[in-house]
C-alpha cells in the first residue's frame, strides 16, 4: 500500500480503509504518525525502516516477515511511503509473496515524484514548455556501472529524481557532461507536506552548491528543466512552502 508522500490526506480513501481493518501494518521511515493513527488501535504496528548499510538483509527479513504474518491468518497492510512500485521495491515484495503463495492486492499512492514538485509550485509538465518527464533513482548517479543512459537523460525535458541529495553533484556533472546547459534551471524539495518541508533553487550548475549550502536532508526530491521557472510565477499566490 502507498502512503502518499506523508500528509494522511493524501492517502486514497481506499488505503484509508484497509488500515482500520488491518491486524499488522509493516511500516517503512517516511511514515508520518497521523497517518499510523488511522489505523484501528489494537493493530499490530512493525517498523522496518532500512538503516544505512542495511538494506539488502532489511529486505530479506521483511520479506520474510510479510509471509510469516500472512500464514498466521493476519490481514497485513505493507506500508510504503509514496507508490509502492516506484522504486520503493513493493514489485520485489510481490514478486516474493507470490512465489509463496501469499495473495495479495496493491495499492497505488501519489508518489512524490509528482507530488513534491506540484506542492513547490512546479508542473513537469506544460502545454508550452515540456511534453515529458522522466522519472530515476538518484542512486544510479553514485554507481560507476550505471543502468543509466546519461547522453538520452540529457536531452529529455523534464528530469525528476528522487533519492538525490547525497548525488545531487554528481547527476548534475553527469547530465552537463553529456550535453545538458549548465544554466538549466533546477530545484531541490526536501520533505513535501511534511513541517520540515523546504525548496532550493538553482541552475543545473549550482544546484549541488546551493543544497550544501541549505542543508537538505533526504527525503528530497530534484527537478531540473525549463518547466522550474514556473514556480516564480505561482510562489506568492499558490499554497506551499516557503
Amino acid at each position: 500500500m502507498g502512503a502518499g508522500p506523508g500528509h494522511p490526506d493524501l492517502l486514497t480513501v481506499k488505503a484509508a480503509g484497509l488500515l482500520k481493518t488491518a491486524d499488522v501494518i509493516v511500516y517503512d521511515r517516511l511514515i508520518q504518525e497521523p497517518v499510523l493513527a488511522l489505523a484501528n488501535a489494537s493493530a499490530e504496528r512493525i517498523y522496518m525502516g532500512k538503516p544505512v548499510g542495511r538494506h539488502e538483509s532489511r529486505q530479506a527479513e521483511i520479506n520474510e516477515l510479510l509471509v510469516r504474518k500472512a500464514r498466521e491468518g493476519k490481514r497485513v497492510v505493507r506500508l510504503k511511503g509514496g507508490d509502492p512500485f516506484l522504486l520503493g521495491r513493493g514489485g520485489e515484495e510481490a514478486e516474493y509473496l507470490a512465489e509463496h503463495g501469499v495473495p495479495f492486492e496493491v495499492v497505488p499512492g501519489i508518489s512524490s515524484a509528482l507530488a513534491a514538485p506540484l506542492r513547490a509550485g512546479i508542473a513537469v509538465t506544460h502545454r508550452e514548455v515540456a511534453s515529458s518527464v522522466v522519472i530515476v533513482t538518484g542512486h544510479e548517479a553514485g554507481r560507476e556501472q550505471s543502468h543509466v543512459d546519461w547522453g538520452a537523460l540529457s536531452r529529455m525535458e523534464t528530469l525528476v529524481f528522487l533519492m538525490a541529495v547525497h548525488n545531487v553533484g554528481r547527476i548534475a556533472e553527469r547530465l552537463i557532461a553529456h550535453g545538458r546547459q549548465a544554466e538549466t534551471p533546477a530545484a531541490m524539495i526536501q520533505m513535501a507536506f511534511w513541517p520540515e518541508e523546504r525548496v532550493v533553487t538553482a541552475t543545473l550548475g549550482t544546484i549541488a552548491e546551493e543544497v550544501g549550502r541549505a542543508g537538505i536532508q533526504p527525503p528530497a526530491t530534484l527537478v531540473v528543466g525549463e518547466v522550474v521557472r514556473m514556480r516564480e510565477k505561482l510562489l506568492g499566490v499558490m499554497e506551499g512552502p516557503a
